[in-house]
């Protein structure tokens, strides 16, 4: 693929949203029900960063006082450490959604659901989320070189440009996990996580993580071949909303579908 072609593939990548509609819970509603509120999910961003205007839309409508606002889809609590086209892969095929647009989600300002998910007070916690993850796929790619050399402004740099939603200001510093180490043809491992689909995997025991090399150039090992060796011949994965051929090289899927942590997160139906 030229240059031009693999910019063009990871433009619209970036580029991905979900409509959505968010509904004030009715455990939160006064005597009247507001109106929805409306919005273009970002699927490379996390929900605490990309609905302030929900929280505009319906905090002065609620009931009562609000408290930390959560969300949730089918009476599932959407876990906001999670990329939110993840949480879409994961919960639209199922529950009877089968992709229906706009995402219905649910908004609440009440009952904390504290013994399935973490408050979010702040923006740095979800910075600090981003990070670990993305030196833990670097660990993965160059045994965590890249990180271990970017300085303080590059990780400023990498966050701004995500949540500002700025491709060529993220891709500036992206690029350089996105490339083996001198002297190497691949990366060492291929950062991925499996999420068995159905529910958005409050257990651990719901994502698959294991230790896959991206083979050679001469003989690449393909999403085929990974899915043989897990045994899901007859699953169904989808990354970033679509389902991805069996021959298609990993390092490729990994170079181009991966999220901006650098992790391939995959949705499995079995």
């Amino acid at each position: 693929m030229s240059s031009k072609e693999d910019r063009e593939v990871l433009q619209e990548v970036w580029a991905g949203k979900i409509p959505a509609m968010f509904s004030l819970s009715e455990q939160d509603c006064g005597n009247t029900i507001p109106d929805p509120c409306y919005l273009m999910l970002p699927r490379m961003s996390y929900l605490p960063l990309a609905t302030e205007k929900v929280r505009n839309h319906f905090s002065s409508l609620i009931s009562g006082e609000a408290g930390e606002m959560w969300f949730s889809c089918n009476g599932s609590p959407l876990r906001w450490h999670h990329p939110i086209g993840l949480l879409h892969d994961l919960l639209a095929g199922v529950a009877g959604q089968d992709g229906h647009l706009p995402w219905s989600i649910t908004v609440h300002f009440s009952h904390f659901p504290v013994e399935q998910i973490l408050p979010c007070h702040a923006r740095e916690q979800v910075e600090s989320v981003f990070m670990s993850s993305l030196k833990e796929a670097d660990q993965l790619k160059h045994s965590g070189k890249v990180v271990s050399l970017m300085q303080k402004k590059d990780h400023n740099q990498l966050w701004l440009g995500l949540t500002s939603d700025k491709f060529d200001q993220f891709w500036a510093i992206n690029r350089k996990f996105m490339e083996p180490l001198a002297g190497e043809d691949t990366f060492k491992h291929i950062p991925i996580r499996f999420y068995m689909a159905g529910n958005d995997n409050a257990m651990s025991s719901n994502i698959v993580q294991r230790l896959v090399t991206p083979g050679s150039l001469t003989q690449p090992k393909l999403v085929g071949d990974l899915v043989r060796e897990m045994g899901w011949e007859q699953a169904r994965l989808v990354v970033q909303g679509v389902e991805p051929d069996r021959q298609v090289p990993l390092e490729w899927l990994a170079r181009h579908l991966a999220y901006p942590d650098n992790f391939l997160h995959v949705a499995v139906y079995v």
